[in-house]
């Protein structure tokens, strides 16, 4: 496949995941974000979508992640952290990025706020929940949010926005549920906080539910980018 081809291939992937998303948003009369999740795609890749007219982009590694900020600093694209912080990557990640998808204890939201950068924003950050209960995966229990949530609002360099999940592989029903009881955690933080207004859940193989459910912001990589390389 030429270079011309791939890149093709690429938009048009793009403007049906665009296309997909706009009509469920319409169909739920609700707005819903579209984070396309390059990690482990190049740059190149990035500008051709951003060209398209996305702005928002997801990675899940700090130091690739950070690369492709400094690579591409030219273009008007709001990063968006979405993988696990590690204690000594948090510096990186607070100078270099606006969004933060996975906080899941107070130590590292202390880090961010401390290390964010004085002439930048206040870093954006959502709380992931561990809907699924794995151990595997990072996040807190939905019983814990109240607790993370107040210690987040009173940071002066973070500003709460919302809730994000990564549920396990598992039938729709299930599915359903835990999405289901994420949205409930969801407006039950908007009435504490009025800032709060992202429910980020949803990638490539469940976004339709998970919009159905009332997510505002879906994840999406492999549908738009194609398999990593």
């Amino acid at each position: 496949m030429t270079d011309l081809e791939s890149s093709h291939n690429l938009i048009q992937r793009y403007q049906g995941v665009k296309a997909e998303v706009e009509a469920l948003a319409k169909q739920h009369d609700q707005a819903v974000a579209l984070l396309a999740v390059s990690k482990k795609h190049p740059c190149e890749s990035i500008a051709a979508i951003y060209q398209q007219g996305q702005r928002c982009f997801g990675e899940n590694y700090v130091q690739e992640g950070v690369d492709k900020v400094n690579a591409l600093k030219e273009l008007d694209i709001q990063w968006h952290f979405i993988g696990p912080i590690q204690s000594n990557k948090t510096r990186l990640v607070s100078e270099h990025f606006s969004w933060v998808h996975t906080i899941d204890r107070d130590k590292i939201a202390q880090r961010l706020n401390d290390q964010r950068p004085a002439h930048l924003p206040a870093l954006n950050v959502l709380i992931q929940v561990n809907i699924s209960d794995q151990d595997s995966k990072s996040g807190i229990s939905l019983n814990d949010i109240p607790a993370l949530a107040e210690m987040i609002n009173q940071q002066p360099n973070l500003t709460l926005r919302g809730l994000m999940c990564i549920p396990a592989p598992q039938d729709e029903a299930q599915l359903k549920n835990e999405f289901t009881a994420m949205h409930q955690a969801y407006e039950k933080l908007k009435q504490q906080y009025a800032q709060v207004d992202t429910l980020s859940m949803g990638m490539s193989g469940d976004l339709e539910l998970a919009i159905a459910c009332g997510s505002n912001m879906v994840r999406v990589g492999t549908a738009i980018f194609g398999q990593r390389i």
